[in-house]
């Protein structure tokens, strides 16, 4: 078996590296107005790395311009640690900035920049816990993958699960949770219906046939489904036990004098663990069908975005077991979607864990907190120990 020296850490302090990656705008989103590239945080990292003696390479996103994917291995095998993050942000308001969101600032304790918590703060945490870490060798690999799109497609992690370009036994996705270990969250759906009915003069109901009233009718039926499911499916595990259907945005028409020609709905669905996503399209598909048939009317529904399954790992798997021993925490779950069931329909043990807060994500004035960096790091530390450079008796 080929062993590797571990690396001597010899790059920038934590705060010199995450100003780095947060003064480099990494935006993903569905609209063209603010979707960025990655390509700078991706060859940033790609340094970072490369520098430490890993194997870095940068993957295009197959289908998304100008977007990269980086997978860097130190070592060989194929039982050791994935730790992964994505580089990208979401949009922002600079209005409602205290500071240059592009420029990191520490005050109070915390280290506030666009993505300092969701989630480039994790990429110097690992070369934290890299620089901890005593002299040996590395009997199976740490690979950290960084990813694109997250925020929008989550095309990164679809991409090297469809290439099954790593191999590995357990990984780590660093999300912001308090360090606490998450071993299940929800999938989500978003889905959109189109209704077309034929417009006319609002005096005579008789010359047209009203979207807008069809689409009242559909809200009505999706409302029922949406207790239907909840009555069929309950988790005890997540603080909202049941799923969810969220009606976000509806639009029609174009007039008060003229009946309504076309209307649109947009909604999610967050699953729980065991749902099946195909099935729950499926009959929703069945209810727009169905109104569509009975109003003699066109209706199509949609997908606006492609799925994100459902995540779970068994609390009595390896992975889980440790990170709660490391983190003196038990394992919970979330209600936010991430990368995690692309890795573990991989075949890797998958727990998400990383410093800071989701109640920080997404806002103005975003931050980490500084005393949650070292812990964070702390815990790397163990799990690189245990995976990649201590025999464990399986791999004995």
């Amino acid at each position: 078996m080929s062993v590797h020296a571990f690396p001597k850490v010899e790059l920038p302090s934590y705060d010199k590296l995450l100003a780095e990656l947060i003064a480099v705008p990494s935006i993903s989103s569905p609209s063209d107005d603010w979707d960025q590239s990655n390509e700078g945080v991706v060859r940033t990292l790609h340094r970072w790395f490369s520098l430490l003696g890993f194997n870095a390479e940068v993957h295009d996103v197959p289908g998304s311009s100008g977007k990269y994917n980086l997978i860097a291995t130190l070592g060989e095998g194929c039982n050791g640690l994935v730790l992964a993050g994505h580089t990208d942000t979401v949009p922002f308001d600079a209005s409602k900035w205290s500071s240059d969101p592009f420029s990191l600032d520490y005050r109070d304790g915390r280290f506030y920049g666009l993505g300092s918590c969701d989630m480039k703060g994790f990429f110097p945490i690992i070369v934290e816990a890299l620089r901890g870490l005593e002299a040996g060798v590395l009997k199976q690999p740490l690979i950290v993958v960084a990813t694109a799109d997250e925020e929008s497609s989550m095309s990164g992690a679809r991409a090297i699960a469809a290439s099954a370009a790593i191999q590995g036994r357990a990984a780590i996705i660093g999300e912001p949770t308090n360090i606490r270990p998450i071993r299940m969250h929800k999938g989500i759906m978003m889905q959109g219906i189109r209704i077309n009915g034929r417009s006319g003069h609002s005096s005579n109901p008789g010359l047209g046939n009203s979207a807008l009233e069809a689409m009242n009718e559909m809200i009505t039926e999706l409302l029922k489904y949406r207790l239907s499911i909840q009555a069929r499916y309950q988790h005890p595990g997540f603080e909202v036990t049941t799923p969810t259907l969220n009606l976000g945005h509806v639009a029609g028409g174009d007039s008060p004098n003229r009946i309504c020609g076309h209307c649109e709905l947009s909604f999610d669905v967050r699953l729980l663990p065991g749902m099946d996503s195909s099935s729950i399209r499926s009959e929703i598909n069945g209810i727009v069908s169905t109104l569509a048939a009975h109003r003699n009317i066109e209706a199509r529904l949609s997908d606006l975005i492609d799925h994100v399954d459902p995540f779970e790992t068994a609390a009595d798997s390896e992975l889980v077991r440790s990170c709660e021993s490391m983190t003196k925490t038990v394992a919970g779950a979330v209600s936010f979607a991430t990368e995690a069931p692309f890795l573990s329909k991989m075949g890797f043990e998958t727990v998400v864990m990383g410093a800071g807060s989701i109640d920080q994500a997404h806002q103005p004035d975003e931050y980490l907190a500084d005393s949650q960096v070292r812990p964070m790091a702390n815990v790397l530390q163990g799990l690189i120990r245990k995976y990649c450079i201590r025999e464990t008796e399986s791999q004995a």
